[in-house]
């Protein structure tokens, strides 16, 4: 066993909560702080897992399960339980070529892997770390005619689905991020960085890493013509200006082409009309409660947008994923697979491969126990009928 796998090991390690108090350990606050804070005052991001503690099971006891079978089929891909790694922006900061890191976790565990436009790794590497199933998530940042060049090499890389977000009219207010001069750390001003040396040196081994890994400075996958490679310290500003249309969907769907998934609905207005637009899946989220805080958990969004798409569709669903009983629940409630984020993100920071390939054992072991003591032997079988929701909750579906 290596030193990164028992740091992650059992005992130290059983639930997503601990791989979060390691990953806090390991890394210095302005990066934890990055990947584990929300919008504004944070109601949203705390909504999400709160949710569901307000959803109970219906369980089927003294029923002899043989076994439990968490295989799904998603937009025509194979996954070994129905759950794919979310795209994450500057995963380099949390680990050296994180996003490398993590597709090669997922690919192992045969789930899929999800890369955003926002990687500090190039399409390319990120395809031959993995044979599973990968995505390829889009932001506009350098326009539509960098975004053509990004989905000719993503689909000559063989990833199969894009997924388009449109919850980033603008960036969030992340409070945390502010107070801790995120913007100064990830700037081009070495001088300003300066302030930070004491406390990434009391991080030593994470700051090793990422001085090794060369830093974070630019987008690979965002080649501006005549320029090249996107500076890093742009993305925010060009995020600002990129805002995602209906319109642009229409370009997109003779642009790419594969299946397409709309990422960021919470209403059943914006499912039909992704739908309409030509994507063949929506997936329920609020960013991770990293945008407009305020909204809806996305579990609560989800009966919505299930009774809006009424079966035309594939629906997923991510946002406050931290145990397989949750995967469980979103998938009574209609999603077909779920994404998972900050589990993942809390395993990649606290022992790279070894913290993801952890964090993914984790939730299968236990959704494999859930299904077992819900008596139901396949997560095909699971529905409605093993879940009560409040009654409260009926209004969100109406």
């Amino acid at each position: 066993m290596t030193r990164q796998e028992r740091r992650v090991a059992s005992p130290r390690v059983v639930n997503i909560g601990d791989l979060r108090r390691v990953a806090e350990r390991r890394l210095p606050r302005v990066v934890f702080d990055y990947v584990d804070g929300g919008a504004q005052g944070e109601i949203t991001l705390r909504e999400n897992t709160r949710a569901f503690e307000e959803v109970t099971f219906r369980p089927r006891n003294a029923v002899a399960v043989r076994g439990c079978d968490l295989r799904t089929k998603v937009l025509g891909t194979e996954l070994s339980m129905p759950m794919l790694l979310a795209p994450i922006g500057f995963s380099r900061m949390l680990y050296p070529q994180g996003e490398i890191t993590a597709a090669r976790a997922a690919g192992k565990a045969d789930i899929g892997f999800t890369l955003t436009t926002i990687s500090g790794s190039s399409l390319e590497e990120v395809a031959k770390a993995t044979q599973g199933p990968r995505w390829y998530q889009l932001y506009l940042v350098g326009g539509r005619e960098c975004a053509e060049a990004a989905l000719e090499r993503a689909q000559k890389a063989g990833f199969t689905v894009l997924a388009m977000t449109i919850d980033t009219g603008t960036f969030g207010m992340r409070e945390r991020d502010v107070r801790n001069e995120a913007s100064v750390l990830m700037g081009t001003n070495q001088f300003a960085k300066i302030r930070f040396l004491p406390h990434l040196l009391a991080h030593a081994e994470w700051l090793a890493g990422f001085l090794r890994d060369g830093g974070m400075l630019e987008l690979p996958n965002v080649i501006v013509p005549g320029r090249g490679p996107m500076p890093l310290s742009e993305t925010q500003a060009s995020l600002a200006r990129s805002v995602v249309t209906w319109d642009d969907l229409k370009w997109l769907r003779k642009a790419w082409r594969g299946p397409i998934v709309v990422k960021g609905v919470l209403i059943g207005d914006d499912a039909r009309r992704a739908l309409d637009e030509g994507a063949e899946g929506v997936v329920v989220s609020n960013h991770g409660g990293r945008q407009l805080d305020g909204v809806a958990a996305s579990l609560r969004a989800l009966p919505e947008i299930v009774k809006a798409v009424g079966g035309r569709a594939e629906i997923l669903m991510d946002g406050g994923i931290r145990r397989g009983s949750d995967i469980a629940k979103a998938i009574c409630l209609g999603a077909r697979a779920v994404l998972i984020g900050r589990a993942y993100a809390y395993g990649l920071g606290a022992a790279g491969e070894a913290g993801v390939a952890r964090a993914i054992e984790i939730l299968r072991a236990d959704l494999m126990r859930t299904l077992a003591l819900l008596g139901c032997e396949s997560v095909a079988d699971l529905n409605r009928s093993y879940v009560d929701v409040p009654a409260t909750w009926a209004t969100l579906s109406s």
